[in-house]
């Protein structure tokens, strides 16, 4: 038999599906009809949740409603702001997992981006041994539009959000095929958007190449990038490869984070 604890987490999961999927408006009877639960025993529970603050109800306003708008079930936003946090803190913990890995299988500089307003930042790194690389990149930001995992990071945007990110960013050359404005630079982005992941050659500098993919977090969003780093002579050979790799260790800190146990402990 089902426990009351695994019963209340499938309503919760059920609630942020609806959530993520669009539904403006979600009442006890329609997730009783999706979990086919008796809609008493359901509303119940919503209480506790409600009062323990893990489901709210909010005001649901149609189209040319008047006053008097009936409530719709939301998931509190503390529930939110707990997970972005626990999110943030898998990143760095999973994402050094990920890395190490991705090093041992590529023998290329490997590291974890995030984007912060029109620039990315490295959170994360993991260089192999020898490596000629001098300091960190570790929180030092980098202008997006053509930076090693920039394309990574806004691959799920749409055009104007895109534009917007942008809208006041000077398109600096820093390597010969760096963009040269945001159309260009969204040019390039639909080529990564149909890959899955972006390939950044000599755009951040002369002679450099980089492979990256995106990681989503729980609700489907990019929140970084895992991304192979080194010169373009010897990573351009090697691109579906360490695409590959890319890919599936991205794959396995999604999984981190959305809180499977182990997830990021090895490949598949």
């Amino acid at each position: 038999m089902e426990s009351s604890v695994g019963k209340g987490l499938d309503v919760l999961m059920a609630l942020a599906h609806r959530t993520a999927a669009g539904h403006r408006h979600t009442s006890a009877t329609d997730l009783a009809r999706e979990l086919a639960r008796d809609r008493s025993q359901l509303s119940r529970g919503l209480a506790a949740m409600r009062e323990e603050e893990f489901a709210s109800h909010r005001a649901h306003h149609p189209a040319g409603a008047g006053g008097g708008a009936p409530r719709t079930l939301a998931l509190h936003w503390r529930l939110y702001a707990d997970a972005l946090e626990l999110t943030a803190h898998r990143l760095r913990t999973d994402g050094q997992t990920a890395l190490e890995g991705m090093v041992d299988e590529t023998g290329e500089s490997c590291y974890l981006g995030v984007l912060i307003g029109d620039a990315t930042v490295t959170i994360a790194e993991r260089v192999p041994q020898g490596s000629k690389q001098v300091g960190s990149w570790i929180g030092r930001p980098y202008p997006a539009y053509c930076s090693d995992c920039g394309q990574a990071l806004l691959s799920d945007a749409d055009d104007e959000e895109v534009a917007a990110v942008f809208a006041r960013t000077d398109f600096v050359r820093h390597g010969p095929n760096t963009p040269t404005g945001v159309d260009d630079f969204l040019r390039r982005l639909a080529a990564t958007r149909e890959r899955g992941y972006s390939i950044v050659d000599e755009e951040a500098e002369p002679g450099l190449y980089s492979v990256a993919a995106p990681v989503r977090d729980f609700r489907g969003e990019v929140v970084a990038a895992l991304q192979v780093v080194g010169p373009r002579v010897r990573l351009a050979p090697r691109t579906e490869e360490l695409a590959a790799t890319a890919l599936r260790w991205a794959g396995r800190l999604e999984t981190a984070l959305r809180g499977r146990a182990g997830a990021a402990e090895g490949p598949v």
